[in-house]
């Protein structure tokens, strides 16, 4: 049984966006470590008016261990949502900000990401594994 999407994606943008790495060395050391680097993802929201939700996606890349020689890399990527009448329970609700909606910009999210990384200086860095927002959505559910 296909599940009628019960949302529509009226608008994506990026809202922040930001790169650091403060010097030659750093960038150098950063250049041989980058594959010790962690994506952490935040996902806010807040309500606009009559159905419209505004979802902030943020994926931060840094290095979790590193105190001095590190770059930090950040986008905060904004989706305009409308919820459709009867999405009226707090669950779905949920579920369409913290996963359906997040499954669907993912792939365009990661493009602008990665492509950040590799005008940063740093091309060739991958993320090893897709981020599973069902997953995670359940975790936070249980």
């Amino acid at each position: 049984m296909m599940m009628t999407k019960k949302y529509k994606i009226l608008s994506k943008f990026v809202k922040d966006m930001s790169s650091e790495t403060p010097n030659v060395e750093t960038y150098l050391h950063v250049k041989d470590n980058i594959s010790k680097y962690h994506l952490s993802i935040d996902i806010n929201s807040k309500a606009i008016k009559n159905k419209l939700i505004e979802i902030s996606t943020k994926f931060s890349f840094q290095d979790p261990d590193e105190k001095t020689k590190k770059s930090f890399f950040e986008i905060i990527f904004a989706t305009i949502i409308k919820i459709e009448a009867e999405v009226e329970n707090k669950k779905d609700l949920e579920k369409i900000i913290l996963c359906d909606s997040q499954i669907e910009i993912y792939p365009e999210l990661e493009r602008i990401f990665l492509n950040l990384l590799e005008v940063s200086g740093y091309p060739g860095v991958k993320f090893e594994k897709k981020v599973n927002f069902e997953e995670l959505y359940l975790q936070r559910v249980n």
